[in-house]
């Protein structure tokens, strides 16, 4: 470009005094110099016209409009894409620019678009990768992953994922069942490290190996799911006794992450139209309209339960209220000061209506499990233990560790 030619001087002129100005500028202002500097000098405006048209919602949060943001952040995606391709930071500003751009698009209903977005910001952490900007090939590639899988496509999210524990999930709805535990027997091993250096607490293992557990049964191994499972009794034992050393805190957010797994066969398969949570990663990192069309299912599965109920289907019931409570989980696992008050109840009505099925003990073996596994997640640990020895005692795997009495 000929800038002499093409520039207007003023317009510069103007731009840089009022971004040097003593006031502050507004953010319609801003946008309006960044948008005139980014002609003259690329590599310093750009990524900053980029950043300023993606916060737009942060400055309007009161007032913002959706078509208006939406089209702040397709111009920011178009002013990522124009930075040249060696400025050493060009692949973190254009998959974070893009980041934001897929989520506006997936909260307007435009999946398809978003989708492709996703694909660009893979395409540019590889390139990325290739030009020294950014350490990981993979860069860019977990949101591709996330889509894809929330698509029904696991087997190609498992393979984008690689043996993170984020995979597991997707190697197990591909069926590789082998590749899933041990992605996850991996996870575990840095579990323990954690604990080891006091950077995790002991009941964030408890789940993980009754997760672990159900895996092993699910592949014919009884004798390691037992194990497991007896790990875990002694765990909650000694936290029952003693607390938590050194007073940590649980991980709300895990916890939830490993219930919703726990779930997903239970679920339909996820399409482009209907698509279905990413089961096995945080649902902090779920697609907006996969955890919007998620937690609205509440309400009729509340009226299903309670239908089924009143019915005497209690064996149905207690399914669909495990998917019930499955989504309520999510819907409430970063309000962690309120969220016991909010799902106690609910795995207390689980448990009940599982003991009104005798015939199936299985069904209050699970129940048993999924509230104790929500206590030790909020710090019952005495309530927790007591009722996973009592779920391992209706499985014939009861040890000699004494059963603590809830409080």
């Amino acid at each position: 470009m000929n800038h002499s030619e093409n520039v207007d001087h003023d317009a510069v002129l103007r731009a840089r005094t009022m971004l040097l100005g003593s006031g502050r500028p507004s953010w319609r202002q801003e946008v309006e110099a960044y948008r005139v500097l980014a002609e003259v000098s690329p590599a310093a405006y750009l990524p900053k016209l980029a950043a300023t048209l993606t916060s737009y919602r942060n400055n309007h949060w009161r007032t913002a409009r959706p078509e208006v943001e939406l089209a702040c952040h397709a111009e920011a995606a178009d002013a990522a894409r124009r930075i040249d391709r060696g400025e050493p930071n060009r692949t973190e500003v254009l998959c974070w620019t893009l980041d934001s751009y897929r989520r506006t698009l997936l909260t307007a209903g435009r999946r398809a678009e978003a989708f492709a977005v996703c694909e660009e910001m893979a395409e540019a952490g590889r390139l990325g990768f290739e030009r020294g900007q950014v350490q990981s090939p993979a860069h860019g590639q977990c949101r591709l992953a996330t889509m894809l899988a929330e698509e029904g496509r696991h087997g190609e999210a498992a393979d984008l994922r690689g043996r993170s524990v984020a995979a597991v999930g997707d190697l197990d709805a591909a069926g590789r069942h082998e590749e899933a535990l041990a992605a996850f027997t991996e996870h575990m091993d840095r579990i323990r490290s954690e604990i080891e250096s006091g950077a995790s607490s002991s009941a964030n293992l408890v789940w993980e190996l009754v997760h672990r557990s159900k895996m092993f049964d699910t592949g014919g191994r009884r004798e390691e799911a037992g194990a497991d499972r007896r790990e875990a009794l002694r765990i909650l034992a000694r936290l029952a006794e003693g607390g938590e050393p050194g007073l940590r805190s649980n991980d709300l957010g895990r916890w939830s992450t490993v219930f919703a797994l726990s779930g997903r066969a239970a679920e339909p398969p996820g399409t482009r139209d209907a698509p279905m949570p990413p089961f096995g990663i945080d649902c902090l990192h779920w697609s907006p309209d996969a955890k919007e069309s998620y937690v609205a299912g509440i309400p009729s599965l509340e009226t299903d339960v309670a239908e089924l109920a009143a019915a005497g289907r209690i064996a149905e019931a207690v399914e669909a209220h495990r998917r019930l409570v499955r989504r309520s989980a999510v819907l409430h696992e970063r309000h962690a000061h309120g969220i016991e008050e909010c799902l106690r109840p609910l795995f207390d009505e689980g448990v009940a209506l599982a003991r009104r099925v005798p015939a199936m003990p299985e069904t209050i073996v699970r129940s048993l499990t999924d509230r104790a596994m929500f206590l030790a997640a909020v710090a019952r640990y005495g309530d927790a233990h007591a009722d996973f020895a009592e779920a391992m005692a209706l499985l014939g795997g009861a040890t000699n560790t004494p059963i603590v009495t809830r409080t």
